[in-house]
């Protein structure tokens, strides 16, 4: 299965980079590489993650890291990682 990084999670991601960078570098890349290994996990069992709680569709996914929430769609032969955000962030939106 292939994973597809959409435009709006990698404009939030870069933006939650940023963010972490201001305290220390380090911190950043490395919570940007401990995601990619989450994500990529996903191939192995693209359900492993609770159904989203933002929609009714069972094909759409809640990756919960570290306080972020990464949202995915299970497509046939791809999965599709939609958007990045903090939990309270979203709440307030």
């Amino acid at each position: 299965m292939e994973i597809v990084y959409e435009e709006s999670f990698s404009k939030s991601l870069f933006k939650i980079l940023t963010f972490i960078s201001k305290d220390k570098k380090s911190s950043a890349v490395k919570f940007k590489n401990n995601l990619k290994e989450k994500i990529e996990l996903l191939k192995l069992s693209p359900f492993m993650c609770r159904k989203s709680k933002y929609t009714d569709d069972k094909n759409y996914r809640d990756l919960i890291f570290k306080g972020y929430t990464t949202i995915y769609k299970i497509e046939e032969n791809q999965i599709k990682i939609l958007d990045i955000f903090k939990w309270e962030d979203r709440a307030q939106t």
